[in-house]
């Protein structure tokens, strides 16, 4: 099977999932190849792309990503280590001129620059992947339509693949800019990490990219509304301020880094931002759970990517 090559890629496959917007006839005017999805979701779309690609490295860049200059190349070296299985690379912002965006990416910043080379989490936004260990392993699980990209890498490593990272691999990300969209998804991020953690046990504490603290967040923020009853009781107002109190605290450590690296005190806005998106997550782990537990399909079997197909068509009918 043809290798990519380090200055050029042997095939653009782009993944059209039911699009509404112009995008298919904008994509027809360049020489890529187009592959048409029916709307199932993100893990779907990609699985398309690793049956039709025909090279044994398959690079993926998300559609709210454009890759810089270099970014395939500084990937490329660390797969010439057959025990290793992917590898991912880093950020740059695409919409400096938003608040909301900066917090975002600064955030991201962090964390990338904290993680080590080996990591046991790549999300797939910037990852080069071995088509015959994604072939292995099944693909993404299509029953995920959040955090595949996790789940999928839990299970390259689960098949005895290692992972790699590199900050010199960048891919400018157009970050989303309106609170309420970006709260949504973080709201259907609580919903699917509830599966995510209970599909593959041991990771619910934290992973090369957030920690015990981060995941602790959203929990916090259930906490305290389910205490708010609390309120109408003599002695016991106080009560609900506790996992609040915990809440801001879990937010401070990450604010004071990037206060302190960007030397600007309006990333002090990272508190508040943290603190809303807790509650956006602590919703949809509530939710998720909620799922989980009805679901007892689920709870029997996490198969792999394309067997669980007809899963995902039911849980977003069950959702619309």
């Amino acid at each position: 099977m043809p290798l990519l090559d380090a200055d050029s890629l042997g095939e653009i496959l782009f993944v059209d999932d039911g699009s509404v917007d112009g995008t298919v006839e904008a994509v027809r005017a360049f020489p890529v190849t187009l592959i048409s999805g029916s709307g199932r979701g993100a893990g779907a779309a990609r699985n398309l792309g690793i049956a039709e690609a025909r090279f044994e490295l398959v690079w993926f860049v998300d559609s709210d990503c454009v890759a810089e200059a270099g970014a395939l190349a500084a990937l490329l070296p660390f797969l010439d280590d057959p025990r290793v299985g992917g590898v991912g690379g880093t950020y740059t912002n695409a919409v400096p001129d938003s608040l909301l965006s900066c917090l975002v990416h600064e955030e991201i910043v962090e964390r990338h620059l904290a993680m080590p080379e080996k990591v046991d989490f790549l999300a797939t936004f910037n990852v080069l992947y071995r088509k015959s260990v994604l072939d292995e392993v099944g693909g993404f699980d299509e029953r995920f339509l959040k955090g595949q990209d996790a789940e999928l890498s839990f299970r390259v490593q689960e098949a005895g693949y290692g992972l790699r990272f590199t900050r010199a691999s960048r891919v400018a990300h157009f970050h989303l800019s309106r609170w309420m969209p970006y709260l949504r998804v973080q709201g259907k991020q609580g919903y699917w990490r509830v599966r995510l953690h209970l599909s593959h046990r041991g990771h619910a504490m934290g992973d090369s990219y957030s920690s015990a603290v981060d995941h602790a967040q959203p929990p916090l923020a259930v906490l305290s509304l389910a205490m708010l009853p609390f309120v109408l009781t003599d002695g016991w107002v106080w009560l609900p301020l506790v996992p609040v109190a915990l809440l801001l605290l879990a937010t401070l450590p990450m604010t004071l880094r990037i206060v302190r690296r960007k030397r600007k005190v309006l990333y002090l806005a990272y508190a508040w931002m943290s603190f809303v998106r807790a509650y956006a997550r602590g919703l949809g782990l509530t939710a998720g759970t909620l799922a989980y537990l009805k679901d007892s399909v689920w709870g029997q079997s996490a198969g792999s990517g394309r067997s669980a197909r007809a899963a995902t068509q039911q849980e977003e009918e069950s959702r619309s």
